[in-house]
């Protein structure tokens, strides 16, 4: 089944909306999380959930644009839209490793801390999820994937805006019929 409109407009605007809001939510709390990993524990599987999310619409939005992308002019703003659509996925997919990661990492600290030993295997990994090695490298991946996620997002929907608004608008109010905001005979 192929999302081509949604209630008459083409589904990819909607679609594309959508994966801006949630892949920004999705970077913004993968950085905090791996930043403060109490917020992590707090969060449990919601942000796995919805890098998740995001990565199911990506593909469904891309879809959506290739499909509109067949019933619009060909031009050079709508082709650079649609190479830098396809360049998202990746991050995205590093979005969700990440924070599946680090979701995983915090729950079996979390558990094996109160109950373990120090020779328990639980404890070690808990040692080793709240070690300084684990927390800069965690730290400095979301930031590389939670950035670069973020720019990609801005570049595509800079590059869509521009396709669909450039040389379409007047940069001044244009004149309407009629009074300016009053009732005819005032």
């Amino acid at each position: 089944m192929e999302l081509t409109t949604f209630n008459g407009p083409p589904a990819h605007v909607l679609l594309a909306h959508f994966v801006v809001v949630l892949v920004l939510l999705a970077a913004l709390g993968l950085v905090v999380c791996a930043i403060w990993p109490a917020i992590m524990a707090r969060a449990g599987i919601g942000l796995p959930l919805l890098a998740l999310v995001s990565l199911i619409l990506v593909p469904l939005t891309t879809e959506a644009g290739e499909w509109l992308e067949d019933r619009v002019d060909e031009t050079a703003l709508v082709e650079e839209h649609a190479e830098l659509g396809e360049s998202l996925l990746p991050w995205v997919i590093g979005l969700f490793v990440l924070s599946a990661l680090l979701w995983f990492f915090r729950r079996r600290a979390s558990a094996a801390a109160p109950a373990a030993g120090p020779a328990d295997t639980p404890a070690r990994s808990a040692a080793f999820a709240d070690s300084l090695p684990f927390r800069v490298v965690a730290v400095v991946l979301s930031l590389v994937v939670g950035i670069g996620a973020a720019v990609q997002v801005y570049r595509i929907g800079h590059s869509g805006a521009e396709a669909v608004w450039k040389d379409n608008f007047s940069p001044t109010p244009l004149e309407k019929g009629g009074n300016e905001g009053g009732e005819e005979g005032e």
